[in-house]
């Protein structure tokens, strides 16, 4: 069924709440990250790949706070997500949006696959009508 008007808010504004505070858990994981870096401790691949995660989570924050300080800003919000689907940060992203982002690498890296095949398979032909 539908939801209510007031039922839509409350979960946007849940939304919103937990992923400002997954973003804050974040920061805080990072800044501890930047500390032992400066004090001469190596961060393993991982570390370093969730650094520059929040880093830019925290540089693509800046537009999305305009949205939240300028009055009634937050009516546009969902025309400038559409425009810009990357400008949220992303512990904002839901499970269907990951998935969804998850499929399109992956086609792309199977479609990438099908024509580095097919670029192999040519060039063999060629190699052996050249040697044949």
């Amino acid at each position: 069924g539908k939801k209510p008007l007031h039922q839509k808010i409350v979960d946007e504004l849940k939304h919103y709440y937990n992923g400002f505070h997954l973003l804050w858990i974040d920061t805080k994981v990072a800044a501890r990250m930047v500390w032992r870096l400066l004090h001469g401790q190596v961060l393993t691949r991982r570390e370093r790949r969730r650094l520059l995660r929040t880093c830019a989570d925290l540089f693509r924050l800046v537009p999305f706070l305009v949205f939240v300080i300028v009055p009634f800003m937050e009516f546009l919000l969902p025309v400038f997500l559409k425009l810009f689907p990357e400008m949220l940060p992303s512990t904002f992203e839901t499970e269907s949006k990951k998935e969804e982002k998850q499929k399109k690498k992956l086609n792309a890296k199977l479609e990438l696959a099908k024509f580095l095949q097919e670029t192999i398979a040519e060039m063999a032909k060629r190699n052996k009508a050249d040697t044949g």
